[in-house]
């Protein structure tokens, strides 16, 4: 290995550990205990709960097995806003066709996308409830969703075992990434810090009170017209400055609107 490159393991360590699994509303305990060992067996740390129906209890303990630790340092959440606060990148499982369309990608190609992020950004993948998922408010949160392709005859997929693969393939990604000629090189470097997701659900909120006083949205028939312009924002990824741009804009043609009443 070349002067000043860091070992693989450590490196593919140092990449999993920015990686947080949020899992919302888990039924069953026994679940988040086997998400726990899943976890551990492929190197990632940070667990977040979102409002688990059943949480602490003995069964997650048992299914945990030797992860202890990742339960007793989860970090259990009143709300997914709480759970994804300073994340970049926010990515949903759906095994789910949506009405409109959202950008997908299969598990492999997400986990190279994830191991390609800037080492500084933080990162949340979200599992949804054991019977119907994420919901699709939950789902207009992420930049894109994240799929596996299971059996088509039999796509039923227990929570543990889904988070395993995922884990697994960003296992895979984050050896591979590592062991690159030259594994700091991240190609360009941003000349900003892209924008949280908190930043980022602030404009959609200023986004759509400035069109409903525009009267582009009628509050008592919306349609999809947030949703869409959600996934074409999330879909280009902006970063601090391009936000705080785009919030001066609405904050001007919100004066304007006030000041010809």
């Amino acid at each position: 290995m070349g002067q000043g490159l860091p070992d693989p393991e450590e490196f593919s360590f140092f990449m999993l550990n920015k990686v947080r699994i949020v899992l919302i509303h888990t039924s069953h305990p026994g679940n988040i205990g086997a998400a726990a060992r899943a976890m551990k067996n492929m190197g990632l740390s940070q667990l977040y709960l979102v409002a688990p129906k059943q949480y602490p209890d003995d069964k997650a303990v048992w299914r945990a097995a030797s992860a202890l630790d990742l339960l007793e340092n989860a970090i259990v959440c009143d709300s997914l806003e709480v759970a994804t606060q300073g994340c970049h990148l926010v990515v949903g499982t759906s095994a789910r066709d949506r009405s409109i369309p959202w950008p997908v990608m299969d598990v492999r190609q997400a986990a190279e996308t994830i191991a390609a992020e800037p080492d500084e950004h933080k990162i949340a993948i979200l599992f949804g409830r054991e019977d119907r998922g994420l919901t699709n408010q939950e789902l207009q949160q992420c930049q894109f969703h994240l799929q596996i392709p299971t059996n088509a005859e039999y796509s039923s997929l227990n929570l543990g075992a889904a988070v395993q693969v995922v884990c697994y393939e960003l296992r895979v990604a984050a050896l591979a990434k590592s062991q690159l000629n030259n594994a700091w090189d991240w190609g360009t470097e941003w000349d900003v810090e892209a924008a949280t997701n908190e930043e980022i659900q602030r404009f959609f909120k200023h986004l759509e009170e400035t069109l409903v006083e525009l009267k582009v949205i009628n509050p008592k028939n919306p349609r999809q017209l947030m949703t869409r312009l959600k996934r074409l924002y999330l879909r280009s990824r902006p970063d601090q400055v391009e936000i705080n741009l785009l919030r001066g804009i609405l904050t001007a043609t919100q004066k304007l609107v006030q000041s010809d009443k």
